[in-house]
């Protein structure tokens, strides 16, 4: 029994494209007018933040097929794939922020037109803000960690932006530049953690990771109200690939039921899983309570003498 994953999460993939254009406008524009490398390290991640709304589109994309001959329990790690790459690009922009700020502690350079750099630069952040918030409320319902992912790049971009108002308003301030580049190096080294979490979970859950826990307790509930003399589960597994989850377990009952009774037994189970995990995909598997052999396959490898 199945149950049907979100549809196509496309069209949020635009949003942040659209999202991340219009901020390299803008970030751009205020790194012209004001010289200050903490500006332009929000503008290279704007860019990083453009090409990962892209892979996140294609992804999703992919992720929504059907499954078919070849892949016949979907397409949906695919997300996982967006997730690794974004993850990649993230640490990738910090080196580039840390680079450039580097330079700029060695060399420190004027900055100009400090007021309006900051109100561009603002208004940028302002919107990837908008479009995080959008972002996670869908990634949530919908179990989308390409984008979730892409909400988390957002975020990591305004909070660099705060750090770099911060530093460019205390440089306004003080008329200390160097303040300038160290600020864009505290941004990289937030950027870097950000990075590497979302590789760590991408990783994750290419490896066939269990259920998040508040699920595995929801099943647990569901077979404790079977659980009895008569009734008995083992070999219960579960994995996880974006936004379809996955639930497998062998169902024991007496070796004198009915085939009809024994089916709509496991037929009531995999309903209640379904409402308890939504848009899990149930697999049961029927044995004889007291057969001896029913209790070899409780490993996820049967022993090659069970016959």
């Amino acid at each position: 029994m199945t149950g049907a994953p979100g549809k196509s999460l496309s069209r949020f993939a635009w949003l942040s494209i659209v999202a991340a254009v219009l901020s390299i406008a803008l970030k751009w524009a205020a790194y012209r007018l004001t010289g200050s490398v903490g500006l332009l390290s929000d503008a290279i991640e704007s860019v990083v933040n453009l090409v990962a709304a892209g892979l996140a589109l294609g992804m999703l994309g992919l992720a929504s097929r059907p499954p078919d001959e070849e892949h016949a329990f979907g397409h949906s790690k695919a997300e996982y794939f967006a997730s690794a790459v974004e993850g990649a690009l993230i640490l990738a922009a910090a080196s580039a922020i840390a680079f450039a700020a580097v330079q700029r502690v060695l060399e420190p350079g004027r900055l100009e037109r400090l007021g309006l750099g900051l109100a561009v630069s603002t208004a940028a952040s302002l919107l990837n803000l908008a479009v995080a918030r959008v972002l996670f409320r869908v990634a949530r319902r919908h179990r989308s960690i390409a984008l979730e992912a892409d909400a988390h790049h957002l975020m990591a971009d305004v909070w660099t932006s705060l750090a770099v108002l911060l530093g460019v308003g205390l440089v306004a301030a003080t008329g200390w530049e160097r303040l300038d580049p160290v600020v864009a190096l505290v941004a990289a080294a937030n950027i870097v953690r950000t990075g590497v979490s979302l590789v760590r979970r991408s990783l994750h859950g290419l490896l066939d990771a269990a259920l998040p826990e508040a699920d595995l307790r929801a099943l647990e509930e569901v077979l404790a109200r079977h659980r009895g003399p008569e009734v008995q589960f083992h070999a219960v597994r579960t994995r996880q690939a974006a936004a379809r989850s996955f639930v497998s377990m062998h169902v024991l009952v007496p070796g004198d039921w009915s085939v009809r009774r024994g089916h709509e037994l496991v037929e009531e189970i995999e309903r209640e899983v379904c409402v308890a995990i939504p848009g899990a995909n149930v697999m049961t598997h029927l044995e004889a309570l007291e057969d001896p052999t029913s209790w070899l396959d409780a490993g996820l490898d049967r022993p090659a003498s069970s016959g």
